[in-house]
């Protein structure tokens, strides 16, 4: 998602939270509170899928082997 997207998000999110957590702040702190916590977890969760994208392709290579060492045994090891 681009910075200036979770920029916006970010102030609905700080006002969403703000309200959530029970916390009294002005406009500014709010929209503060949401913004650097949309960049921080938009930040966070990019990380996480580029580690699952890697772990994916891992075990899609792991799985791919298995067949690959099965299909040697099965059919052409004799």
């Amino acid at each position: 998602m681009p910075v200036i997207a979770l920029i916006i998000i970010g102030a609905a999110a700080g006002f969403l939270a703000t309200r959530l957590m029970r916390i009294e702040a002005d406009i500014p702190t709010t929209m503060l509170i949401g913004i650097v916590g949309a960049l921080v977890g938009g930040f966070i969760l990019r990380a996480l899928i580029a580690v699952a994208g890697w772990l994916s392709g891992f075990v899609g290579a792991v799985l791919g082997a298995l067949l690959v060492i099965w299909i040697w045994q099965r059919y052409l090891r004799r």
